[in-house]
C-alpha cells in the first residue's frame, strides 16, 4: 500500500479551506461515468470543471441503484449499454486529473462493483487515478471498517451519509471514522424526486454541528440556481446530481452526444454563479 501522505485528504482539505477563506459555499456535482460512453464522458468532466465546480462527484454504474431516481437510473444504463465499468470510470479519472490537478474528486456508487475488483486493488487503482474519496452508498457504517482502512492506507476519504432518519443514537455512529466531508442528504426516498427545502435542513445543520467536526455538504432535491443558493448560505457545500444529469440524458436521447457537454456545463455556470454570490 501507499505511505506517503494522503494527497486525497489533503486535496478536499484545502478546497474547504479555500472556500472558507472565500467566504463562500462549494458546489459540489454529481456526473454518471461512462454517460453516453466514455470519450463523451471525458468532455462533460472537463466541461463541469471549467464551468466552476468545486468539487466533482463521479459516479460508477451499478445494475440494481437502489438509491437512485430515474434520471441517474437511467444514466447508469446509458453507461452500462456502452460498456462502461468501474475500470473504465478509473481511467477517465486518470484523465480529468493530468487536466485538473487541484479539484477534488469523489466517486460514488454502490459496494458490489468494489468487492469484485477487490477492495485493496480498488483502492490502490484510485489512488493512481487521482481520485481524493469515495462514497458507497450501500455500505453501512458498522460495516465498513476494512474498505475504510483500505482506502485511508492510500489517502482516500470513506465519506459517509447522514439523513433526516439519522437520530442522536445512530449520529456517533456516523461520524466515527468520517473523513472528507459529512454528505447531508435532505430527504428521504430516491434522487431527483423531491425539493429540498432550505427551512428544514437548516435545522438539520445546526445540530449536526454540534456533533460534526467535519465541513457539511448537502444533497438531494437541490435542482435549480435559486435552491442552490438558498442551501449554500446555510451549507458548506451544495450537491446537484439529477438536474445535470437530466441535461446529459436530453442530448443522449436525441442522438446528440456532442451536446451533452455543453448543455451539461451550461447549468453548472449557473449554478456555480448562484452558489458563489449567495452570502454576499
Amino acid at each position: 500500500m501507499n505511505t506517503a501522505a494522503p494527497t486525497g485528504f489533503a486535496r478536499i482539505a484545502a478546497r474547504f479551506a479555500a472556500l472558507a477563506a472565500e467566504g463562500r459555499a462549494g458546489l459540489v456535482t454529481y456526473v454518471m461515468g461512462g454517460d453516453p460512453d466514455i470519450a463523451h464522458s471525458g468532455k462533460i468532466l472537463a466541461a463541469i470543471a471549467e464551468a466552476g465546480a468545486d468539487f466533482i462527484e463521479l459516479g460508477f454504474p451499478f445494475t440494481d441503484p437502489m438509491a437512485d431516481g430515474p434520471a441517474i437510473q437511467a444514466a447508469g444504463q446509458r453507461a452500462l449499454a456502452a460498456g462502461a465499468g468501474l475500470a473504465g470510470i478509473l481511467g477517465l479519472a486518470r484523465r480529468f486529473r493530468t487536466q485538473f490537478p487541484d479539484i477534488p474528486l469523489i466517486l460514488m456508487g454502490y459496494l458490489n462493483p468494489v468487492l469484485a475488483m477487490g477492495p485493496v486493488r480498488f483502492a490502490r487503482s484510485a489512488r493512481e487515478a487521482g481520485v481524493d474519496g469515495a462514497i458507497l452508498v450501500d455500505l453501512p457504517p458498522e460495516e465498513d471498517l476494512e474498505i475504510r482502512e483500505v482506502l485511508a492506507a492510500e489517502g482516500i476519504a470513506l465519506i459517509r451519509l447522514a439523513t433526516p432518519t439519522t437520530d442522536a443514537s445512530r449520529l456517533p455512529t456516523v461520524l466515527e471514522g468520517a473523513a472528507g466531508f459529512l454528505y447531508y442528504v435532505s430527504l428521504t426516498g430516491v434522487t431527483g424526486q423531491k425539493s429540498a427545502d432550505a427551512g428544514d435542513v437548516g435545522g438539520a445543520l445546526a445540530a449536526l454541528r454540534q456533533a460534526a467536526k467535519l465541513p457539511i455538504a448537502v444533497g438531494f432535491g437541490v435542482r435549480t440556481p435559486e435552491m442552490a443558493a438558498a442551501i449554500a448560505r446555510i451549507a458548506d457545500a451544495v450537491v446537484v446530481g439529477s438536474a445535470i444529469v437530466e441535461q446529459i440524458g436530453a442530448a443522449a436521447e436525441l442522438g446528440q452526444p456532442g451536446n451533452c457537454a455543453p448543455r451539461a456545463a451550461a447549468l453548472v455556470a449557473e449554478l456555480a454563479a448562484a452558489v458563489r454570490n449567495a452570502r454576499l
